[in-house]
C-alpha cells in the first residue's frame, strides 16, 4: 500500500536551450510542488551536461525539488546531483551504489518488466519506474504494461514506484489509483497549450484529489 500521497516527478526535454528553458522550468516549480526534475539529455558532450547542471540544479533546489541525472552516475558524482537514473542497458544498480555510495537517490527503468523490477529492488534501487502506460512520442516504449504492475508492487514492496509515459492530467487518474507513488511527465507539461506552469497546476489538482 503507498505511505505517501502521489507526486510529481518531471524529466526534461531530450535537447534544450538553456537560455529558453530555465526560465520555463523556474515558472513550472513555482506553480505546484515538484518532487523530482530528471535532466535527460542525449547525444551530447559531457560539457553540455555539465553546463545544464550548473544552470538547473539551483532552479530545482530553490523550489525543494530533488534533481536527479539520466545515465551518468559519474557525472551526478563530479556535479553534486542528488540522484541518478539508469535504464536497462546502463551500469548496474549494484555497480551504480559501488561509484556513488549510499547519499545518492538511485532509481531504475522497468519498463513492463517484473523480473527486472525484483532484481532492482534487491540491489537496492530507491525507486523503479514502470511504463509507458499510454502512447508516447518522447522515446521508443520497451514495453506498455497494465495499471495493474503498480498495484501489484504495492502489494510486495515498500520501495516507491514511478508511472511514466503518455501521462496527461486526463489520464493519470487510474494510475494514481493502482498505486503509483510519482507520476513522471515529459511531453504534457513542457509541450502544454498554455505553458508549462498551466501543466504543474493542472497536474496538482490531480493529484490532491487522490490524497
Amino acid at each position: 500500500m503507498r505511505q505517501e500521497p502521489c507526486q510529481l516527478y518531471l524529466i526534461t526535454p531530450a535537447a534544450l536551450d538553456l537560455t529558453v528553458f530555465a526560465p520555463l522550468l523556474d515558472s513550472a516549480l513555482a506553480a505546484g510542488p515538484v518532487a523530482s526534475l530528471q535532466l535527460r539529455l542525449k547525444d551530447v558532450d559531457d560539457d553540455t551536461i555539465r553546463r545544464a547542471i550548473e544552470e538547473l540544479m539551483p532552479i530545482a533546489h530553490r523550489y525543494d525539488t530533488a534533481f536527479i541525472l539520466n545515465d551518468r552516475p559519474d557525472l551526478a558524482i563530479e556535479m553534486g546531483c542528488d540522484g541518478v537514473h539508469v535504464g536497462i542497458d546502463d551500469m548496474a544498480i549494484a555497480d551504480v551504489w559501488a561509484l556513488v555510495g549510499r547519499d545518492m537517490i538511485v532509481g531504475a527503468s522497468c519498463y513492463d518488466s517484473r523480473d527486472r523490477a525484483m532484481e532492482a529492488g534487491d540491489e537496492g534501487a530507491d525507486y523503479v519506474a514502470f511504463g509507458a502506460f499510454y502512447p508516447t512520442t518522447t522515446k521508443k516504449p520497451r514495453g506498455f504494461p497494465d495499471p495493474e504492475i503498480l498495484s501489484w508492487w504495492q502489494e510486495i514492496m515498500t520501495i516507491p514506484c514511478v508511472a511514466i509515459g503518455g501521462i496527461t492530467p486526463d489520464n493519470a487518474a487510474p494510475l494514481i489509483t493502482a498505486g503509483a507513488d510519482f507520476i513522471c511527465v515529459v511531453s504534457a507539461v513542457w509541450q502544454h497549450v498554455d505553458g508549462p506552469s498551466a501543466a504543474v497546476k493542472a497536474f496538482t489538482q490531480v493529484l490532491a484529489k487522490h490524497e
